[in-house]
């Protein structure tokens, strides 16, 4: 299913590799119109990265596939008068504009938020950036690691022994794009009340920190100093992973009940009154003995065979997978979780990742497959009110 939310919405996707991509593909997936505007050439720099060697060199490298489905390609280069011109009407068109460049480029370009609002005052402005665009930090550069770094995510990942680890996948990135998604969703209902445009400062740092609220708050509500516990949960026990006779699996018997569960579950029913573990405070406290006493129990059968055991137990818990595993896992297959679309030629299809939210009772997923490089620029400077005979001109050029 592709939904009509943002049927009639235009955006003007700017960005390059991860977080701003990821925005567009949200709203795309949405059903708004998302001009990727990409650099003659070379366009994103995503379409030359990833696993497969041979699509990197076509131009379709996987970490372009995976977000950018959906939308349309045009080449421009805004630094030449010609593009500028060609800008200046996409953006009297458009409803949205979105960009990762470092903070202050598209003013050096000649947009700055006062000319932009002057070619379209309900333009929603949306930039992403590693550090907002004020303040010391705006002018740095940023990718993933760096705000991981830097936002203490790393200094709370992994073991006391391990720490700081990166995450295992670009989890700040990721978290940008969703935050610069959903702004623009909310400007855009602001604009449909009173017609006027915003500009939304998204900065991937200060996103990174918000989303560790329950840590962050631990240190400056609670006074205690954030730490790494590998797979231990801070708040409870026994909660965390655990060795089985095969496998690892995850419980989080988070409530006093869930814990009588578990032990019940589990005929260590001991357990339940030791003095030891009889209280949430105290387990917490106990928690290294705790785990080694159930994981006497766990080592009788696989993680695979505890969660048939214990899924109706009332007790959260399941195995942990590999990334294989979780895709192959009959609930996420029956949910529609992933798409299948062909490659520009068609002589391939793929599969690419949908939205994480139904609508109406359907899975979400792109209403068309990922664009080539320029595919898209004649038939959109068509529907800006170009001939074809301005349009070989642009070409020659050099503009789009």
């Amino acid at each position: 299913m592709h939904p009509d939310l943002l049927a009639g919405v235009r955006v003007l996707d700017l960005t390059n590799v991860l977080a701003g991509p990821f925005a567009g593909y949200q709203l795309a997936l949405m059903g708004a119109d998302v001009i990727k505007v990409e650099l003659p050439g070379s366009g994103d720099l995503a379409r030359n990265l990833g696993a497969d060697p041979e699509l990197s060199k076509a131009g379709l490298g996987i970490s372009f596939l995976a977000q950018n489905a959906g939308k349309r390609s045009l080449t421009l280069d805004l630094k030449s008068t010609a593009g500028k011109e060609v800008f200046e009407r996409l953006v009297g068109e458009a409803d949205v504009l979105l960009e990762n460049f470092r903070p202050g480029v598209l003013e050096r370009l000649g947009f700055s938020w006062e000319v932009l609002q002057g070619l379209n005052p309900g333009l929603v402005y949306c930039a992403v950036s590693g550090f907002g665009q004020t303040g010391p930090m705006r002018g740095r550069p940023a990718y993933d690691q760096i705000i991981q770094g830097l936002s203490g995510i790393m200094s709370v990942t992994g073991t006391p022994d391990t720490a700081p680890t990166r995450t295992g996948f670009p989890i700040a990135d990721t978290l940008g794009g969703y935050a610069a998604a959903f702004a623009i969703s909310a400007a855009l209902v602001k604009r449909s009340r009173t017609g006027v445009g915003s500009f939304l400062d998204v900065s991937m740092l200060e996103t990174a920190i918000a989303a560790m609220g329950w840590v962050v708050s631990d240190f400056v509500i609670g006074g205690r100093e954030p730490r790494a516990m590998g797979n231990e949960n801070v708040t409870s026990a026994p909660s965390g992973t655990f060795a089985t006779a095969s496998g690892a699996l995850n419980i989080a018997a988070n409530k006093q009940e869930q814990y009588v569960e578990l032990c019940t579950a589990l005929d260590r029913l001991e357990l339940i009154d030791d003095p030891r573990f009889a209280t949430r405070e105290a387990r917490k406290q106990h928690r290294v003995e705790l785990k080694a006493e159930l994981e006497k129990t766990l080592g009788e059968r696989s993680a695979t065979e505890w969660d048939g055991l214990l899924a109706d137990s009332g007790v959260p818990v399941a195995p942990v997978l590999t990334v294989e595993q979780a895709l192959s896992l009959e609930q996420v297959s029956e949910r529609g979780l992933l798409h299948e679309v062909d490659l520009p030629g068609g002589e391939r299809s793929l599969r690419v990742l949908g939205s994480s939210v139904h609508v109406d009772g359907a899975s979400v997923g792109p209403g068309s497959r990922p664009p080539g490089l320029s595919e898209h620029t004649d038939e959109i400077l068509a529907e800006l009110g170009y001939s074809a005979v301005e349009i070989s001109r642009l070409h020659e050029q050099g503009a789009v």
